[in-house]
């Protein structure tokens, strides 16, 4: 098996399991900022240390600087979009939406990296895709507050899109850039960003008590630190339009949480969706 397959599997169900800390921060009715300056902050903390202990070697430090700060930049707006999805959108819905991002990907991969792909791995991509569509499509939740429901979905379009540009740069970063020190720096930076956007994420419904954000967001980033340091050593010899298939349906991980713990309901439409995934993710293998 692939060294890159099995990172891209392992990277998948750590998001997958960080992504359902979203939901529950929004179920919480938690200060979106507040948790992800915990989030953000405990993998700037970790990958830090891990650095100095492991790696201090860095060649290119401007290129370095500025592909983190695009990466933080852009994963901030993507993670703050997405929270505030979430509060207005049920999970089952905004999270097989905002992973249509993955087609842009897959799309600039295929064109700029010239990804060689095998016919299976041409379906497996299909049915990657083809999951989120289906997803896409499940509207069996109504929300009466329709003006609640389009704020929700213009939060998806820019999680949407700044979600790709974040995948994108971290290819960069996995191919040119010391990794521990990509990561300390990038979420150093989102950390500053989240900190400073805090009372405007305040919003009137939100919890006052910033315990559970802080609680919530430490836990996001010990596992965000493995998954997306995964990620990265996927990305640094595998195939950027196949990895991010596989991880963009860490979602499905999410929904399978939401549906055990919220009791969201889980149709017909979201068992297709699972079952398209496990597919795709073994025809990607071939």
């Amino acid at each position: 098996m692939d060294q890159w397959y099995t990172f891209a599997v392992v990277a998948l169900f750590f998001l997958g399991i960080q992504r359902f800390l979203y939901k529950v921060s929004a179920e919480r009715r938690c200060n979106s900022a507040w948790t992800s300056f915990s989030f953000m902050g405990t993998v700037a903390i970790l990958s830090t240390v891990l650095f100095f202990a492991l790696d201090k070697n860095v060649q290119n430090i401007g290129f370095l600087l500025f592909i983190a700060l695009a990466n933080s930049l852009t994963f901030f707006i993507a993670t703050m979009s997405n929270m505030e999805a979430l509060k207005r959108i049920p999970a089952g819905i905004a999270y097989p939406i905002i992973r249509l991002n993955a087609a842009i990907v897959v799309i600039f991969s295929i064109f700029y990296f010239g990804d060689n792909l095998s016919i299976y791995q041409g379906m497996g991509i299909f049915l990657a895709l083809g999951t989120v569509v289906i997803l896409a499509r499940d509207t069996s939740e109504k929300d009466e507050n329709v003006g609640n429901r389009r704020l929700g979905f213009l939060f998806i379009g820019i999680s949407i899109l700044a979600g790709a540009l974040a995948a994108i740069s971290s290819k960069f970063a996995a191919l040119y850039a010391n990794k521990m020190a990509f990561m300390a720096l990038s979420y150093t930076f989102a950390t500053f960003f989240s900190f400073g956007f805090r009372k405007k994420a305040q919003s009137p419904d939100a919890n006052t008590h910033h315990r559970d954000a802080l609680l919530i967001g430490f836990f996001m980033g010990l596992i965000n630190l493995a998954g997306f340091y995964c990620y990265l050593k996927a990305l640094t010899t595998g195939p950027l339009s196949i990895i991010t298939s596989i991880t963009a349906m860490h979602f499905v991980i999410a929904i399978i949480l939401s549906t055990l713990i919220y009791k969201e309901k889980l149709n017909r439409w979201r068992i297709t969706g699972i079952l398209l995934s496990m597919l795709s993710i073994l025809l990607l293998r071939l």
